[in-house]
């Protein structure tokens, strides 16, 4: 394998963009946040060619952004340095949501994307500790889990008993995030409480805050 490439700029922008920024590093890293993932689901999930993702994989692992917790297993996990990167996708996310779509997008192979946002837009709002919810998209599960030091949101099934569970419509929450579609719409027509009706009011009040919705649901 040939050296990486370095800026080599005495610039803190720089040294960010030698660890992260060749072409699908972030969007690992963006999987990643939704908890460990073995290769193949990584591929799966992004598509992307098996000898460039195995090339981005040692890149991250070598940065100390990655690792494998299970030396021999093929699961990988963001290192507290890779969790610091948090920001800088929610960040990038935001700006996306200015631009215009590709003509040609295709929809993600998984939804492993959404944890991320997810996690971004209940932490700040949801001091409850110790509450579960339980979201379904599409064909994908997201446990969202409030603890004393944030918010966890973990894709795929979880055992634990949750107090909602809520029902939404993927591209209707991406339509709403680049305000393409009103939240009373999104609410009325796009999510849905299937159990802990109870508990509407904890699992909208991330929603009000970011996307202006009213005080009553």
């Amino acid at each position: 394998m040939s050296e990486k490439r370095s800026y080599r700029l005495l610039c803190p922008i720089a040294r960010a963009l030698d660890a992260i920024g060749d072409r699908w590093t972030l969007l690992i890293l963006r999987d990643l946040h939704a908890g460990p993932a073995r290769y193949h689901e990584l591929q799966e999930g992004l598509g992307m060619a098996t000898n460039l993702l195995s090339a981005r994989l040692v890149e991250l692992t070598t940065a100390g952004l990655i690792q494998k917790p299970n030396p021999g297993r093929s699961a990988y996990e963001l290192t507290a340095l890779g969790r610091r990167t948090d920001r800088v996708l929610w960040e990038l996310a935001g700006f996306g949501s200015l631009l215009e779509h590709h003509p040609n997008q295709l929809e993600p192979a998984n939804l492993r994307t959404m944890a991320l946002p997810l996690r971004m837009l209940f932490e700040p709002v949801w001091p409850r500790s110790g509450f579960i919810a339980r979201l379904l998209v599409e064909n994908d599960t997201f446990t969202i889990t409030s603890t004393e030091s944030g918010v966890d949101v973990e894709y795929g099934p979880s055992l634990a008993d949750a107090h909602l569970t809520a029902r939404l419509d993927y591209l209707a929450f991406l339509e709403l995030a680049e305000g393409r579609i009103s939240p009373d719409d999104f609410v009325a027509q796009h999510l849905e409480i299937i159990d802990g009706a109870e508990y509407r009011d904890d699992f909208l009040r991330p929603l009000r805050a970011a996307f202006g919705l009213p005080t009553a649901a």
